[in-house]
């Protein structure tokens, strides 16, 4: 059976998003300090910059961004990963992933504002749905083809389904850094790792890998 699984960067004192952000500076410098580690990798260098050169960090962080793209058949964004809350009134806003996005699967966005799909190079199609979680997972695995699906982010759009109880694997990178603002993952989350298989692993970078894995879907 497919899986529901997330990946997400936070900070030390729980911060999944940041607040920095200006319009010349769509993601602020915060959000590379969050995402240093994973952005550093051999990895991400190869999917999600396109770059074939073999350069970028190998070792815990790599292994976890391997990870990360492994058997994913479908995913799931709210509309502020897509970027639509920065250009909500661009028709022809297309992500912020260039021509080839990273994903090479069915991408299905959330949001209140319906959008024609856009097809995308390498397989990516994005999809834009007003549903609830629970609907919108059904659509995402129907898609998936058996693989998993991954609900990509934003904070907000993970909190609604780990609060649904709808997340089989959640994967925290812990960055070694402190934001003080922004979004925080675990609020009103108590007990999350209840019924969770919990394990954890560092890297030289200073990230911690934190994983609550649920029993197998039956």
């Amino acid at each position: 059976m497919s899986r529901v699984r997330v990946d997400l960067n936070i900070s030390l004192d729980g911060f999944a998003t940041t607040t920095d952000q200006t319009p010349g500076n769509p993601f602020g410098d915060d959000w590379g300090r969050l995402t240093a580690a994973y952005a550093a990798t051999r990895t991400f260098r190869q999917r999600v910059l396109h770059d074939e050169s073999g350069e970028g960090t190998t070792g815990v962080d790599d292994r976890y961004a391997e990870l990360y793209f492994e058997d994913i058949g479908a995913e799931i964004m709210g509309a502020g990963m897509f970027g639509l809350h920065a250009n909500p009134d661009d028709p022809d806003w297309r992500g912020w992933w260039g021509e080839d996005p990273p994903f090479h699967v069915p991408v299905y966005v959330l949001t209140h504002n319906p959008r024609e799909p856009l097809e995308m190079a390498g397989g990516t199609t994005f999809e834009f749905l007003t549903a609830t979680p629970e609907k919108a997972l059904d659509t995402a695995a129907a898609a998936a083809g058996g693989g998993d699906v991954r609900v990509g982010g934003g904070a907000s759009t993970v909190r609604d389904f780990l609060r649904a109880g709808l997340v089989d694997d959640l994967h925290v990178a812990i960055a070694p850094i402190i934001l003080g603002r922004g979004v925080r993952l675990w609020d009103d989350l108590r007990g999350l790792e209840a019924d969770c298989q919990v394990t954890s692993e560092s890297a030289p970078s200073g990230t911690t890998h934190v994983t609550f894995r649920r029993g197998e879907r039956s």
